[in-house]
C-alpha cells in the first residue's frame, strides 16, 4: 500500500513543487485535515467518529486549550491519522477562552489584561505582539505536543494568525525545519472549498459540488470542522463578527457529511485516493517543501 501512494504522490509531484499534468492519468488525491481538534470534548468526540471510519487524514491538534489532552489519549495508536500542532495565537469564543502555554507573563505581549489570547488577528496585531514573544510561545506549543509522545507530523495555523505577516511565517518555516516538521500547504496544495459556510441543512449534498472541484495532477486540499451540536458547543459564541451562527449546528453538520454513504460512493466513484500528510511527506520529502503565494486558516 505504501508504494502504491508513493507512485501515486510522486506522478503528480516533479520535485520543483509544481504540479504537472500526467499523459492518460486520471487519478485524484485528495487530503483531508480536521482542524481544532483539543478545542472542546465534543469536538473531540466528533474526531473519534472520524478515526473510526479507518480513512486517512490527518488532525490539527490546538494544544493550548484545556481539551488537548483527552485529544491525546483518542489520537494515539491510530496510524491511519497524521497529526499536527494547530498553531494558536487567537482565542474566540466568548466565556471560553485560553492562554499561552508559557503564560501571560512570560509573553505579555501576546495576551490582554487577563492573560487570555485575543479574539481576532486585528486586535492581535494592535496590541504590537513582540518577535520574540512569538517565536517562545510558538515553540512551547511544539514543545508541548512533542512531549505528548504523539508522532507529530506538521503544523498549520488557527486563524492564520501564525502566517499573516512575514516576520512570523519565518518564525513558524524557522520552528518547522528545527523540528522536523511539515507545514500544511507547502507542498502545492489546491484548497477545495470547504463545507464551512454552506448552509447547515445542505452541507452533505454539497460533497457533490467538493467532489467536482477535486482536479487530477494536483493534491487537492479539504480542511473540515467537525463537532457535535451538544450544550457544550450551543454555549460557545465567536465574538468575531465574521463567526458562524449555530456554531455547532454548522460541525455536526460537517461531521454529517463526512461519514455520510455519499462521501463513501464519491469517494469510490470519483477515482480519489485518500491520503494523509505522512503519505506526502513520506513521498515527497520536507526538503521540497516551498512557501504558498496564499494564507488561509
Amino acid at each position: 500500500m505504501k508504494e502504491n501512494i508513493t507512485i501515486v504522490v510522486l506522478l503528480l509531484f516533479n520535485f520543483s513543487s509544481q504540479i504537472y499534468c500526467q499523459p492518460n492519468s486520471n487519478q485524484k488525491i485528495l487530503l483531508i485535515r480536521c482542524d481544532d481538534i483539543g478545542m472542546a470534548h465534543s469536538v473531540n468526540m466528533a474526531v473519534k467518529e472520524v478515526i473510526d471510519l479507518g480513512i486517512p487524514f490527518s488532525a490539527s491538534v490546538m494544544f493550548t486549550c484545556p481539551w488537548y489532552a483527552e485529544a491525546v489519549n483518542i489520537l494515539k495508536n491510530n496510524n491511519h491519522v497524521s497529526i499536527g500542532i494547530h498553531l494558536t495565537l487567537n482565542s474566540e469564543w466568548k466565556n471560553y477562552r485560553w492562554g499561552p502555554v508559557l503564560g501571560k507573563e512570560a509573553v505579555p505581549s501576546l495576551v490582554d489584561s487577563n492573560g487570555y489570547f485575543f479574539p481576532s488577528r486585528k486586535l492581535f496585531y494592535e496590541n504590537n505582539p513582540t518577535l520574540s514573544d512569538v517565536e517562545n510561545e510558538l515553540r512551547a506549543q511544539i514543545k508541548r505536543a512533542i512531549d505528548t509522545g504523539l508522532k507529530i507530523d506538521y503544523v498549520d495555523y488557527h486563524m492564520g494568525t501564525a502566517v499573516d505577516k512575514i516576520e512570523h511565517r519565518e518564525i513558524v518555516e524557522k520552528l518547522a525545519e528545527e523540528y522536523d516538521l511539515a507545514i500544511s500547504r507547502y507542498f502545492g496544495e489546491v484548497d477545495v472549498k470547504s463545507l464551512y459556510n454552506d448552509p447547515i441543512e445542505h452541507k452533505t449534498d454539497s460533497l457533490t459540488r467538493i467532489f467536482e472541484e477535486i482536479k487530477a495532477n494536483q493534491l487537492n486540499l479539504l480542511v473540515y470542522h467537525v463537532g457535535m451540536d451538544t450544550p457544550e458547543l450551543r454555549s460557545m459564541i465567536d465574538m468575531n463578527s465574521f463567526g458562524l451562527k449555530e456554531m455547532s449546528k454548522h460541525r455536526n453538520a460537517e461531521l454529517n457529511a463526512l461519514c455520510s454513504p455519499l462521501f463513501e460512493y464519491l469517494i469510490r466513484n470519483n477515482n480519489v485516493q485518500l491520503l494523509n500528510y505522512r503519505d506526502v511527506i513520506d513521498s515527497l520529502n520536507l526538503k521540497n517543501m516551498r512557501r504558498p503565494n496564499l494564507t488561509g486558516y
